[in-house]
């Protein structure tokens, strides 16, 4: 179908575009923006007056829940959540149940998302066999099959010599390892960050330090091994000079912070709110705003969504034995809204972290970006809209989330994948 949208702002912070024009799309790509090819008809117009329109957002962390936890989400329910979000590529961790190890696994779930049309996965896959931290997994197969890069989700390598043999074999195929950080030892047993806040609930704790020791452990094994690092989740200050040192000696290594820990901290659990029980727990306020300044400076490289659906039954127990995650698709854009309002963060900046250096580290070049040729994978948003977070409003079967009740910046008005309208009038 060819498609013109006309009057947007349309911001794509890969190519510094900034400006009030129009855009071109056919045949599923970007044609051009600005004037009209010659010959170019129309077959459907969208009005894009007060819209931003930008490429598709890209989250490189949600779990979709399939296989093997449909009775918390499934594809179909968790890709109209994306639909919903603008969210049009979505990265997925490997602890599924099996867990994404096996290339006929990782072909059929490829499948049954392109089946689907809408939203583009990237698989990643198991760096050990059933994430148990002993065998190999077969990652040349697992590239093969779609994966992009290779992960332990949060569930840690405890014999270090087997994660060293993991990036040695990485390293030499180019194969991203992303990693992230908990010191099994140091967080086991607890379930909130250790300060004052989870001493006054009375719940155990889990140090700053069940991160920077793990981070340490894996920046030095990445040096010595030339592994390409990218360390999911950062939750503390602390590890964050970490990453900031390894760098300033030379080390190429990314990061990405979810929406939770970019607007919460270990205060907001209040009197046992299991929605802020998450994996790494929400550390302090300090934490936050230190977190909060390095995306807007670009030393993290990405912002999340850590979409980990939960059903009612497994938040509505007690803190300690609820379920961990919350869901989070739907509310990338519009918590990245409230960020860059919050920071003074330019909006071309603060759409670059969800965007085109999202796309940087998933490793894709045909999205992320508006450039004739590119995959016309798209958002159109309004940033003078508001958005109120509920349970009815949610399109994912995961309902419970921190910021249920309140209102967010910025309203998705059309989602467009491969050219085509997922999400809009």
């Amino acid at each position: 179908m060819k498609i013109r949208i006309t009057n947007g702002r349309v911001i794509d912070p890969a190519n510094k575009l900034d400006t009030v024009t129009d855009l071109f799309i056919a045949d599923g790509r970007v044609l051009a923006h600005g004037r009209a090819p010659e010959g170019f008809a129309a077959e459907r117009v969208i009005d894009a007056t007060g819209l931003v329109v930008c490429p598709g957002l890209i989250d490189v962390a949600a779990r979709l829940r399939e296989p093997g936890f449909e009775y918390r989400a499934t594809l179909e329910s968790e890709m109209e959540a994306a639909m919903a979000g603008g969210v049009t590529s979505v990265a997925i961790p490997p602890d599924t149940d099996p867990t994404l190890d096996e290339p006929g696994l990782v072909e059929m779930l490829c499948y049954r998302a392109k089946k689907l049309n809408r939203a583009h996965i990237y698989p990643v896959g198991a760096l050990t066999l059933g994430l148990q931290g002993e065998r190999l997994s077969e990652m040349a197969e697992l590239v093969e099959a779609g994966c992009v890069a290779f992960s332990q989700a949060n569930v840690p390598i405890v014999d270090n010599a087997v994660l060293m043999r993991a990036m040695q074999y990485a390293a030499t195929f180019g194969f991203r390892v992303w990693l992230q950080p908990i010191a099994p030892f140091l967080s086991r047993g607890g379930y909130a960050h250790d300060g004052e806040y989870a001493s006054r609930l009375g719940l155990p704790g889990i140090p700053v330090a069940a991160e920077t020791v793990a981070l340490y452990t894996y920046l030095q094994l990445a040096q010595a091994t030339g592994a390409r690092l990218h360390i999911t989740r950062l939750s503390s200050a602390a590890g964050l000079r970490l990453i900031e040192q390894a760098r300033a000696d030379g080390m190429d290594v990314s990061c990405d912070v979810s929406i939770n820990h970019l607007h919460l901290c270990d205060r907001d659990i209040g009197h046992f709110d299991a929605n802020c029980h998450l994996i790494p727990p929400l550390r302090s306020a300090a934490d936050r705003d230190a977190l909060r300044a390095a995306l807007a400076a670009g030393s993290i490289n990405a912002l999340c969504s850590d979409h980990t659906p939960v059903d009612d039954d497994g938040k509505q127990t007690p803190f300690s034995e609820s379920e961990p995650g919350a869901t989070g698709l739907e509310l990338l854009l519009p918590l990245t809204l409230k960020w860059a309002q919050e920071t003074d963060t330019a909006l071309p900046a603060a759409l670059a972290r969800v965007t085109s250096d999202a796309a940087k580290v998933v490793g894709i070049t045909k999205a992320g970006h508006l450039a004739p040729g590119a995959r016309a994978d798209i958002c159109a948003f309004d940033p003078a809209a508001s958005t109120t977070v509920s349970r009815q409003a949610l399109k994912s079967q995961g309902k419970n989330t921190p910021f249920l009740g309140r209102e967010l910046p910025g309203r998705v008005r059309y989602t467009l994948v491969e050219g085509q309208v997922m999400f809009g009038e």
